[in-house]
């Protein structure tokens, strides 16, 4: 019996620290933020936010893009210099050799999410990471009803897209990549709104920059 309480007596304190080593393990301290969908970790790593794309900001060789700036400075006070914690996706990164996550603070917030609550963001469905495609989707759909950040005095003309159902990407009806799209995962979106509505994200070469 003595045995016995010995050991247990080394155990707790062991495991207590393997708990608390791992725990730590998985906080990463933010160093910067790149935009409102990308940031750096202390480590160096580049972190690009699974499921949402925030609209781009100013380059030298490009002007910024509505709200790309105040997504930035919105992903700034969320995240700028704490610790987050990485839920990494299937597919760990882009072509870009970024790693994709979805990022939570230590109080519980939810990064991606709070992102497109607000409207500085819009879903960018890329399987295999869909883990969260249908609850960002009904987060997406009252941002856009309660017409925050992008969504807000929307207008537009009635031009005609083409959806793919299985990209969940959507193209002009003369964009080349659209009318390759096999019958059987063609939609037609007679506005950008409706596509969207319906959790489709323009495509990068007809529409608007995907990053």
């Amino acid at each position: 019996m003595r045995n016995f309480l010995l050991c247990v007596c080394w155990a707790v304190p062991f495991l207590f620290f393997s708990f608390v080593q791992s725990y730590g393990a998985d906080w990463h301290a933010v160093k910067w933020v790149y935009d409102g969908d990308t940031i750096v970790l202390k480590d160096g790593r580049k972190v690009r936010y699974i499921g949402i794309n925030a609209p781009e900001i100013g380059h030298a060789d490009q002007k910024a893009e509505s709200f790309g700036n105040t997504a930035k400075k919105f992903n700034e006070k969320l995240v700028s210099f704490k610790k987050v914690r990485l839920e990494i996706g299937e597919e760990q990164y882009d072509q870009y050799g970024r790693l994709l996550a979805y990022v939570f603070l230590e109080e519980g917030t939810f990064v991606n999410k709070a992102l497109l609550k607000r409207g500085y963001a819009h879903i960018l469905p890329r399987k295999p990471n869909g883990k969260y495609e249908d609850k960002f989707l009904k987060v997406q759909r009252n941002a856009m009803l309660a017409g925050k950040g992008i969504w807000h005095n929307w207008e537009e003309k009635e031009a005609g897209y083409f959806g793919n159902r299985h990209s969940k990407r959507f193209h002009l009806k003369t964009c080349f990549f659209g009318k390759r799209i096999r019958k059987e995962n063609r939609i037609f979106f007679s506005r950008k709104w409706d596509a969207f509505w319906a959790g489709f994200a323009p495509c990068k070469k007809c529409i608007g920059k995907r990053k």
